[in-house]
């Protein structure tokens, strides 16, 4: 296939002075900014602009639409200046296989196991093959939601990785294994963090290179920035760069040869994605992180030839594709695996005539062979004949998506091919030229039609949120008397009433954590309970009485990434004694109540002590007082926190301390199959600027934060201590 070099070689002709006169003109615009091109055919007017759309008929007008199309592509990549060698690269034009993607979170415990403290990229990826087909390439999520929680950047968090960056590359290694390339995130909002002293490009190419990665997602970028791009070619590593977002420069088209893709418009006639249309080799993964039902995802995908983003866990919260969809994507990428050039095929036509109503088209031509891929609109089959394309002697025609072979009538040079599309289903079909070899046909036909035996529409299309275990906490020796350091909180009814602050998801099923009274986890919990006495810490645990712990028990995690990282040769800082201690991971500070006698609070005790039975936002009434926390910071290097009890005007009702806006502090575990987490109550000093994305602030009462969980050396934290529980008699 030739490759184009220059705006006057991309597909299509220079010059079209045979041309047949256009009946409909469009006239793009050459500030067609949009992801999306205009449709061909005549929406209806007002009233029925949106319940008329079956009156368009894109057949009509989809010839001159792709005429002027043409034109339009020929001056716009002329306006900025296109030249195709990195798509001519060698060493990138995986990117144009990149078909199924998946973003997936370093926390998923497929992805890890924090129990034998390891990756584990095959149980990953064999649970993805079993279910659609697996993936072509990953991106390792590492930095958001927690980052913001304490002053690490976001190459701070790749770093805080178990085993660091070693194990990354180790893990990396293990998907190349499988044959999946592996992004690594930059992400530009993030300088409120610690600086890291060189420019994002320089910091995260050197982290790329070491562990093997071979690209760069660009998060909230609108087209990573060629530094990107050029640092690590002066590395000697070149990768793939791909924005979150759809590109809005358009000269970034020339180095970003990969990009996603969001919010298609959902209508009767599928859109043409801009960028595709722009350079058909550039490869988009369609995503739909939130979406329940995603056919119309899957639709616009294999209408275009574009690959998809299978994102499942976000944020946390397993949003996994119904059994439906994952059959429609399995399905779509067997065929763009089998035969990966015609996707990008660079004389791509889009809106193909068809024969029926409703059915949508794109033909994908080479040398020898030609695919065209066909959604069906309609919520109901659609039967018979699909497509009339001219034929040549010796051209055999297959139904790839039903994996049977066509035996089309020849009508006036016209093959007329047939086929039966589901209700909001696919169909694909091949031309293969006389003389066209593909090696291993059959058996592909064969594994297509067994596919084809289970219908679509007989799999569920139905989307459950998966439940949630909160992890137990095994009550205390029972004592009457609080012991020292601690303070009595009566037995008594109490309105447990509480919202996550997660910065995405909305209200949604499966957002935040399920209580054990709950049937599904959800954002808003309210539960009016009779709480059981018991005492609880007076004060944060302090660096002293951890140095007690460590020194009565020689107490050493496994892993130790990051165990109190500011104490100094095995004790705090002279000075810091009398400071809450931080750098502890939820398993540490276990560890210490257990040795002390002690216990975690729950989350409603936590509560119950700070608020009392008036339901006041802060420990001290319902107006924020300066006096009674410490101040806010938001320098990019944490200080150490102020000293316990030094803001008495805190107390609770109960004379409780150093409740909130101090640190974090450790309460329950939540888990479900894919993800653990930890509420942490109280909020913290530290909130860092620029930003809106980091791990927002839950100084009030009836808030909590959600940390994701992973490995203790990732978990720990400079703004997460603890307080301890006792059980009274």
């Amino acid at each position: 296939m030739t490759l184009p070099t220059s705006p006057d070689t991309v597909p299509g002709p220079a010059h079209d002075d045979d041309r047949a006169p256009v009946k409909t003109e469009y006239k793009f615009s050459h500030v067609t900014t949009q992801r999306y091109l205009p449709t061909p055919g005549k929406a209806p007017g007002w009233p029925f602009a949106d319940i008329g759309q079956w009156k368009i008929d894109a057949n009509a007008s989809a010839d001159d639409w792709v005429a002027e199309l043409k034109d339009w592509r020929r001056e716009h990549l002329t306006r900025i200046g296109y030249d195709d060698a990195n798509y001519r690269r060698p060493e990138l034009q995986w990117a144009q296989r990149n078909f199924v993607h998946a973003q997936v979170m370093v926390e998923d415990r497929y992805l890890y196991d924090p129990v034998a403290g390891r990756y584990t990229v095959d149980r990953y990826l064999d649970d993805l093959e079993a279910r659609y087909g697996g993936l072509d390439s990953v991106l390792l999520w590492c930095v958001y939601p927690n980052i913001g929680v304490d002053d690490r950047n976001q190459f701070d968090f790749a770093r805080s990785l178990p085993g660091g960056l070693d194990a990354l590359r180790g893990a990396v290694d293990d998907f190349h294994r499988r044959g999946v390339r592996v992004f690594l995130t930059t992400m530009p909002w993030d300088n409120g963090t610690r600086d890291e002293g060189e420019p994002d490009w320089q910091a995260i190419a050197k982290i790329v290179v070491a562990v093997g990665a071979d690209g760069i997602n660009g998060d909230t970028y609108n087209g990573v920035p060629r530094a990107f791009f050029d640092a690590c070619d002066a590395l000697g590593h070149p990768v793939v760069v791909q924005p979150e977002s759809t590109i809005s420069a358009e000269e970034h088209l020339i180095w970003n040869v990969q990009s996603w893709g969001k919010k298609a418009p959902n209508e009767v006639v599928p859109p043409v994605a801009k960028f595709k249309w722009l350079e058909p080799r550039h490869m988009i993964n369609y995503e739909n992180r939130w979406g329940r039902d995603r056919n119309h995802d899957l639709q616009y995908i294999f209408f275009n030839g574009v690959g998809y983003n299978a994102w499942e866990n976000v944020w946390g919260l397993w949003n996994q594709l119904t059994a439906r969809d994952a059959a429609s994507l399995r399905r779509i990428a067997a065929i763009y695996r089998r035969f990966p050039s015609l996707p990008v095929s660079l004389d791509w036509r889009p809106y193909e005539r068809t024969l029926q109503a409703g059915i949508f088209a794109s033909r994908f031509p080479a040398d020898d062979r030609t695919l065209w891929t066909l959604v069906n609109r309609h919520e109901y089959p659609i039967e018979g004949e699909q497509l009339a394309v001219p034929h040549v002697d010796g051209t055999r025609y297959l139904d790839l998506w039903n994996g049977t072979p066509l035996q089309p009538r020849i009508i006036d040079g016209q093959a007329i091919l047939e086929t039966t599309l589901e209700g909001r289903g696919f169909g694909a079909l091949l031309a293969l030229r006389n003389g066209a070899q593909e090696a291993g046909l059959e058996d592909f036909l064969a594994q297509m039609a067994k596919k084809a035996a289970t219908p679509l529409a007989s799999l569920s299309a139905t989307w459950t949120a998966l439940p949630q275990t909160l992890q137990p906490i095994a009550p205390t020796t029972p004592q009457a008397d609080a012991p020292a350091g601690m303070v009595m909180i009566p037995a008594g009814e109490f309105l447990f009433a509480v919202q996550g602050i997660e910065i995405e998801g909305q209200v949604w099923e499966g957002v935040d954590v399920q209580f054990p009274w709950e049937p599904t986890a959800r954002r808003h919990h309210r539960r009016r309970m009779q709480v059981a006495s018991f005492h609880i810490d007076r004060h944060l645990v302090t660096n002293a009485q951890f140095k007690d712990f460590i020194d009565a028990t020689g107490y050493a995690p496994q892993d130790a990434q990051h165990f109190l990282r500011d104490w100094r040769d095995g004790a705090p800082q002279p000075g810091w004694e009398s400071r809450p201690v931080t750098w502890v991971s939820i398993e540490d500070a276990r560890a210490y109540a257990a040795w002390a006698g002690k216990r975690l609070p729950h989350g409603w005790e936590w509560q119950y002590a700070a608020q009392g039975t008036d339901g006041r936002l802060y420990p001290w009434g319902d107006a924020w007082r300066d006096d009674a926390a410490p101040p806010v910071f938001r320098g990019r290097v944490l200080p150490p926190p102020a000293e316990v009890g030094a803001y008495p005007a805190g107390a609770s009702p109960f004379g409780v301390m150093d409740l909130v806006g101090h640190v974090w502090q450790w309460t329950d575990e939540f888990h479900d199959e894919h993800t653990r987490a930890a509420i942490v109550r109280g909020g913290s000093d530290y909130e860092p600027r620029t930003s809106h994305w980091y791990f927002p602030q839950a100084k009030r009462l009836d808030q909590h934060g959600k940390l994701l969980l992973m490995a203790p050396g990732k978990d720990r934290s400079g703004r997460i201590g603890f307080r301890c529980v006792v059980d009274a008699a």
